[in-house]
């Protein structure tokens, strides 16, 4: 089960004006369980987006990209989303593309707009081809489903190797007015997303300008979902969608130097960081949830790689799942991320309150029974010190288990 983690009461997933959601059930793997979901949003909603950086990107992935360049182009809206999961429709080539072509296609005719303002999501396996007359025959339960406040059951509807459903919302008063933000994502392996993450969709009353939506969802994303890692490994299938449908009773946020949007900005990160902890906290087979603060680098960037380098350590993570206090482990990972001229004479290391390296050697006061009273718990802090200048990173990861390795293994039974 996920570290520290429950999905939010339904009665704190406050409906977005604008946007109604649709699980059903189409049997795309395997019967009996909510695989489909149709997103319908207002006339007039504004959709910004960003994708995996993987080379071999889904069927889903390109149709989205094209879709949202072709309304960009043509002044138009996106009206629809439609999710499924179980298959990712990746590594398929042409006939992909045709099947996520037709799932648009399909949707559209059902909710009278046009194949090019729907945008369609996929993931579960890949190298699949995608059932694509199940999910062309669940679309129709999905359209009579549609309501404002299906969040909880959308969230477990997109579900994969998921244990728990993963959703945030909140409210903040911003321009006059309440300003509703509420998100889904799904996300457990394959999770080191260069841009976003498995699957992520945040959805705001707030009415945002298309640009300043497109600047933001970058930033939201760089804040949060680009902070976390479970295993290296950059799926095929990574979307995060942002979606403003305008609705709230407010001025339009036609700049970031308008005054509300700073309130907004929070609001959807917060949300954002949430989901993407989420992820990490249900790490496939976690037991643990890590966050690891590089500080005191020349820039953000020499940070972060250092942060990452931890974070994807399998050393490291196996070492935190046997709450094992063997820390060189940790030392070594700085060295193998750090720049070339790091002098490591001034590099400080601790876990939580202890300290491990103080001016790059062993602290006088560490002993290895508070480092494994550190390990032992199920979240902590490794923070280390360049000590050459001001610049910092984090990146929120967890430990590495035998039941990550049994639940890959076993995926596609």
């Amino acid at each position: 089960m996920a570290v520290n983690y429950s999905t939010p009461a339904p009665d704190l997933l406050y409906p977005v004006p604008g946007v109604e959601l649709g699980p059903a059930q189409a049997g795309i793997k395997k019967p009996g369980r909510h695989d489909l979901l149709v997103v319908r949003l207002a006339p007039g909603s504004r959709v910004a987006g960003v994708f995996t950086q993987n080379r071999f990107c889904a069927a889903p992935v390109l149709v989205c990209r094209e879709h949202l360049a072709r309304v960009a182009k043509s002044g138009g809206s996106i009206r629809a989303l439609v999710v499924n999961t179980g298959n990712a429709n990746a590594g398929t080539g042409e006939p992909g593309l045709r099947d996520a072509r037709a799932t648009c296609a399909g949707l559209a005719a059902l909710l009278g707009c046009a194949p090019h303002e729907v945008l369609p999501f996929s993931t579960g396996v890949i190298m699949e081809p995608l059932p694509i007359e199940r999910l062309l025959a669940g679309l129709p339960r999905g359209v009579a489903a549609l309501a404002g406040n299906a969040w909880p059951l959308a969230a477990q509807t997109i579900m994969t190797t998921d244990t728990i459903a993963k959703a945030a919302s909140r409210r903040v008063a911003a321009g006059g007015a309440t300003v509703t933000v509420t998100g889904i994502s799904k996300g457990a392996g394959m999770i080191q997303p260069n841009m976003a993450t498995m699957l992520g969709f945040v959805a705001t009353d707030a009415p945002i300008a298309q640009d300043v939506l497109e600047q933001l969802v970058r930033e939201v994303a760089a804040e949060s979902f680009n902070r976390i890692t479970i295993d290296g490994d950059t799926s095929t299938n990574d979307s995060f969608v942002l979606i403003s449908t305008g609705q709230a009773a407010m001025p339009g946020i036609a700049s970031r130097d308008h005054p509300p949007y700073a309130a907004v900005k929070d609001a959807i990160c917060d949300v954002a960081q949430e989901l993407a902890q989420a992820i990490v906290r249900d790490g496939e087979g976690a037991t643990k949830f890590i966050t690891v603060t590089v500080e005191g680098g020349r820039d953000a960037a020499e940070c972060d790689r250092i942060a990452r380098q931890i974070a994807h350590s399998p050393l490291v993570k196996t070492a935190f799942f046997a709450s094992d206090a063997n820390l060189g482990r940790i030392v070594c990972a700085v060295g193998n991320g750090g720049p070339a001229d790091l002098d490591t004479s001034r590099v400080d290391i601790h876990l939580d309150d202890v300290a491990i390296v103080l001016r790059g050697g062993r602290a006088p006061s560490y002993r290895e029974e508070d480092g494994a009273r550190i390990m032992k718990q199920s979240e902590m802090t490794v923070r280390v010190s360049l000590g050459r200048g001001g610049a910092a990173a984090t990146i929120w990861t967890c430990d590495l288990s035998h039941e990550y390795v049994s639940i890959n293994a076993d995926y596609r039974s």
